[in-house]
C-alpha cells in the first residue's frame, strides 16, 4: 500500500502530542476532522491532528463498488472470512505515518483513535503492531481477526489505555459485538474505559464529552 494522504490540525502551540484518527467505511479524513472543535480542549493541552483517508478500493459487502476503505468486508457476520491481507496492509500504512510523522513525540503521547471500521483497524493495531503508542479511542466497533488476539504479546496491551464506546441501539454492529471485543481486551489485560448510550451506529454529546475528559486525562502533564 503506497503512504496515506491526509488532513491535519494543529490545537495549540508546539505540539507534544499527537492523534491519528481513523473514519469509518465509505468516508474520509474530513468525516471527523470537526471534532478538534467539538472537543473544546484547552488552549494549553497542544495536539497534532492527523485524519488520513483509506484508499479506495472494491468493497464486497457494497455491491463492489469502490470507495474509502481500509480493508475489504465481505460479509457482516462474527464467522464471516476477513481480509486479513488487507487488514495487515493498513495497520503497516498507518504505522508507517506514525513514524514518518511523528518521530519527534514520546509513544506513550499518541493515540490512535477509530470509529467503526476505522476503530477495528486502531484495536488490531495495538495488538498485532510494532510501533508503540499510548492509548487508543475506539468507537462503534469492533475486533478484526479476534481469534488471532492471544498471539498479541502482552506487553502490546497491559498498561495502555483504551477508551470503548457503542451505541445500545446500533443496527450497523449491534452492542455485542463491541461487548465481545471488549471481553477479549479485558482478558488480554487491557485498562479499559467502557461507555454505552442511547443511540445507533453515530457519535452523540455525551460521548464527545467524555472522549474530551479521557483526552485530557491521558495527556495531562
Amino acid at each position: 500500500m503506497e503512504s496515506l494522504d491526509y488532513i491535519e490540525e494543529i490545537h495549540g502551540d508546539n505540539p507534544d502530542a499527537a492523534i491519528i484518527w481513523l473514519h469509518g467505511l465509505g468516508a474520509d479524513g474530513y468525516d471527523f476532522k470537526p471534532m478538534v472543535k467539538q472537543l473544546n480542549l484547552h488552549s494549553d493541552l497542544s495536539i497534532h491532528f492527523v485524519f488520513p483517508h483509506a484508499p479506495v478500493q472494491p468493497v464486497t459487502i457494497n455491491q463492489g463498488m469502490s470507495m474509502n476503505a481500509w480493508y475489504d468486508i465481505l460479509e457482516l457476520s462474527l464467522e464471516a472470512e476477513e481480509d486479513e491481507t488487507g487488514i495487515n496492509a493498513s495497520m503497516h500504512a498507518i504505522e508507517s505515518l506514525i513514524q514518518s510523522k511523528f518521530p519527534h513525540i514520546d509513544s506513550s503521547r499518541i493515540i490512535l483513535a477509530g470509529f467503526s471500521q476505522g476503530g477495528a483497524l486502531t484495536l488490531h493495531t495495538l495488538l498485532h503492531g510494532s510501533v508503540a503508542i499510548g492509548g487508543v479511542i475506539a468507537l462503534s466497533t469492533y475486533l478484526p481477526l479476534r481469534f488471532t488476539a492471544p498471539e498479541a504479546k502482552k506487553n502490546r496491551v497491559v498498561g495502555h489505555n483504551i477508551f470503548m464506546a457503542h451505541g445500545t441501539d446500533d443496527d450497523v454492529l449491534p452492542i455485542d459485538i463491541g461487548g465481545l471485543a471488549r471481553g477479549i481486551l479485558l482478558t488480554l489485560g487491557a485498562k479499559l474505559v467502557w461507555h454505552a448510550y442511547p443511540m445507533a451506529h453515530q457519535l452523540c454529546n455525551e460521548q464527545i464529552l467524555d472522549i474530551r475528559s479521557w483526552i485530557i486525562k491521558q495527556l495531562a502533564r
